[in-house]
């Protein structure tokens, strides 16, 4: 390996990304513009659900039931109706995603052995949101039901009962349960996956189609020396992607960070290495841009965006699938990022996700070696 020679590939592929300005400008703006996007639809937090409330009791105790809802921050009450048609109309026509019915005999019944029933309608068209809404529904009946109970033995035994149980929560690492803080990190590793290899799967296509290719093969430049060279220019454009994301991330969307910002460094450059070495790999494979561009697209934005577990749980993914997972880098560099802004942990912790970093960047570089070696054979 040359470093004169190398030195030479940077400075020609470098003259190329200055030379087309649109393309440098897309390159770093493209990144800030689908972080913004993406960081700002998907919102995973179920809150302010839109909620129809039938009360056919119309008691005292009911009202509480309903002030109960009306004063969680979980619940939008759109209105008040007199019949379970209304409900049904409203999810019907997706205007509301819950209905509260409390009976008739309701009161009467709490009165009478201290038990009566809710009735709590959902949608279940969105299997996840209702599942949560209908937790939410169902820890503000519990609530009420626990608070009915005590202030009923208060008023027979003449003191308040203690609680038998008393719990505490302690949420570590998000404690406001913001999803934002969560899908920030991932979608940052997604994004600079797609980008980087992007950037470099047109290099080799763009050089045969241009017909520079057979030239720069015939020159005492290396095939190891050429990947490495046109890898370090594109490079410096990642790495100026990566600041703009981490800081759109931290400033923007207010995601804490916690952990090392030279670890961070380190582990982006690993990861950047990885997805540009990929880009020219699937270069040497294409025989056009155009196939370059499309090999690149369904080998990084779909596995990162479905594989990496940026929105879907691994673990929730059939075995065969999770199998699959290990050979995605996203995977590893959104552990990494997620671990280094949320938990704050180091290197004792992360470090077999960035062994595989390093050992998938390694390969694909000399695959990608050994096919320029091909074309100059």
């Amino acid at each position: 390996m040359n470093l004169r020679r190398t030195r030479a590939i940077f400075q020609k592929e470098a003259r190329h990304i200055v030379r087309d300005p649109l393309s440098l400008i897309m390159a770093l703006g493209l990144p800030l513009v689908d972080l913004l996007l993406f960081g700002y639809a998907l919102d995973l937090d179920v809150d302010r659900i839109p909620t129809l409330i039938y009360d056919a009791d119309r008691s005292a105790i009911s009202r509480e039931l309903v002030q109960h809802f009306q004063g969680s921050r979980f619940f939008e009450i759109e209105g008040f109706v007199d019949n379970y048609a209304a409900i049904e109309k409203g999810i019907d026509r997706n205007k509301i995603l819950m209905g509260v019915a409390i009976p008739r005999d309701y009161s009467r019944q709490i009165a009478a052995d201290g038990k009566a029933d809710v009735q709590i309608l959902v949608d279940g068209s969105d299997s996840n949101t209702a599942s949560i809404a209908l937790g939410y529904a169902e820890s503000t009946v519990r609530n009420y039901s626990f608070q009915l109970r005590a202030n009923g033995q208060n008023r027979h035994a003449g003191f308040k009962p203690d609680v038998p149980v008393d719990t505490e929560l302690r949420i570590w690492y998000n404690a406001t349960l913001e999803s934002k803080n969560y899908i920030v990190p991932g979608l940052i590793a997604v994004i600079l996956m797609v980008i980087a290899a992007l950037l470099t799967s047109l290099t080799i296509a763009r050089e045969r189609e241009m017909g520079t290719l057979e030239q720069l093969l015939s020159t005492p430049i290396r095939p190891g020396e050429i990947v490495l060279g046109k890898m370090l220019a594109f490079f410096v454009v990642g790495v100026l992607d990566t600041l703009i994301s981490i800081l759109v991330g931290i400033f923007v969307f207010n995601v804490p960070f916690r952990g090392s910002i030279l670890l961070l460094s380190f582990t982006g450059c690993i990861f950047l290495s990885c997805a540009f070495f990929w880009g020219i790999l699937i270069s040497t494979l294409a025989r056009s841009q155009l196939q370059a561009y499309q090999l690149g697209i369904l080998s990084s934005f779909l596995p990162s965006m479905l594989l990496s577990g940026f929105i879907y749980a691994i673990e929730n993914m059939p075995p065969a699938i999770q199998a699959v997972t290990y050979l995605v880098p996203a995977r590893y560099f959104a552990e990494i990022i997620k671990g280094i802004f949320l938990k704050g942990v180091g290197f004792n912790v992360l470090w077999p996700d960035i062994l595989f970093l390093a050992v998938f960047s390694s390969t694909v570089f000399l695959l990608a070696t050994r096919r320029m070696r091909r074309k100059l054979a």
